[in-house]
């Protein structure tokens, strides 16, 4: 974390933590107080997400070589959800990419950017090509609820009115984030993001990052982890419906697999917002069953998971489309009889498959 920001924060008694891990004993509890899905209007510190900037003269056939998405759709006024795949087609890491400038940024959990750090390096060879860690240098803020409109527009002018589009004031972006409210995400240097999280405050509540990533499970983006990065193709999470995917921008890494299964497979597995109820709390990675179910494979997959209350908690699965459709959908148990999950479609829906 940028320390000018750190010192800033901690001077408000602002929450500093990472996202809870929901397994800890009284995880969520002492946080939820300001985490209510019904909040009008709230403040997020994000930095425990991590910025690749990646620049250079081949910086964009380099890159245009290596992610799911067509980078040539980025501008000054439009951001894209992406994906960096193995060989397979299953995404090593998930991230939204940003251009400011002749620069572009990869924003993804910290988590998850030491190793696609690496794998960028490794794929570089000759390019001419700068691939930097620069984390540390910007400031993310997420901005949930429409109060702050005032602050916001004080320093941005005006406010990216469609999911993805972006704004600019200088060094700094403002990002429409998909939601069921309207939701921004602010990157840049540390004193544009003091001044506008000080003149935001007036209004919004300063709630933790546990707050954010609920909304993203609600609105149905998928965040990649150390559990369950090379586990799915980008089709099985819903990428190709949120703007994470081109199917016409040429070759990349995994693109093959990638564009069979659009063309000539058919997807068996594709992601659903759940809910469950449950004393044992679930983690990203963690199977599911379907009881009676005789495939080789388990059913489904634990994407992300946010408490919701105690014993309550909000999942994003990828689950057997036809366990989905027609079974009892359980987190898996040594006895086939863990509890049962709720699912629905994201908002966003599916395609009608034929």
């Amino acid at each position: 974390m940028n320390q000018n920001w750190r010192a800033f924060l901690a001077s408000r008694s602002a929450d500093l933590s990472e996202p809870s891990d929901p397994t800890q004993s009284g995880a969520g509890s002492a946080r939820f107080a300001n985490n209510s899905l019904d909040l009008d209007c709230a403040l997020v510190d994000l930095s425990y997400l991590g910025l690749i900037a990646i620049g250079g003269p081949e910086a964009e056939d380099f890159l245009q070589a290596q992610v799911s998405n067509d980078i040539r759709e980025l501008s000054e006024t439009h951001s894209q959800l992406n994906s960096h795949c193995s060989a397979k087609g299953r995404m090593i890491a998930n991230f939204r990419m940003l251009r400011i400038e002749q620069t572009m940024f990869l924003l993804l959990p910290r988590t998850q950017l030491e190793p696609l750090f690496k794998r960028l390096q490794m794929f570089r060879l000759r390019a001419d090509v700068t691939i930097d860690n620069a984390s540390d240098a910007l400031v993310c803020f997420g901005i949930l609820g429409t109060c702050a409109d005032a602050a916001l527009t004080e320093v941005f002018g005006s406010l990216p009115a469609a999911d993805n589009d972006m704004s600019r004031a200088g060094e700094a972006v403002l990002i429409r984030v998909p939601g069921n409210i309207p939701r921004y995400l602010f990157i840049g240097p540390p004193e544009q993001a003091s001044h506008l999280w000080q003149s935001a405050a007036a209004e919004a509540v300063e709630a933790n990052v546990d707050l954010w990533e609920l909304h993203d499970i609600r609105a149905g983006i998928p965040t990649v982890l150390p559990e369950t990065s090379d586990a799915f193709v980008p089709q099985m999470a819903n990428m190709h419906l949120i703007d994470g995917v081109s199917f016409t921008k040429g070759c990349y890494t995994g693109q093959e697999v990638v564009a069979r299964m659009q063309y000539l497979g058919k997807l068996k597995r594709r992601m659903y917002v759940a809910e469950v109820n449950t004393d044992s709390a679930p983690r990203p990675g963690d199977l599911l069953s379907v009881p009676g179910s005789k495939s080789e494979q388990a059913p489904g997959r634990i994407v992300n998971v946010r408490q919701i209350e105690s014993g309550r908690y909000a999942l994003l699965v990828v689950v057997e489309i036809r366990s989905a459709e027609g079974g009892e959908v359980r987190l898996a148990s040594a006895d086939g009889d863990g509890p049962l999950l709720s699912l629905q479609e994201p908002p966003y829906g599916f395609p009608v498959q034929t």
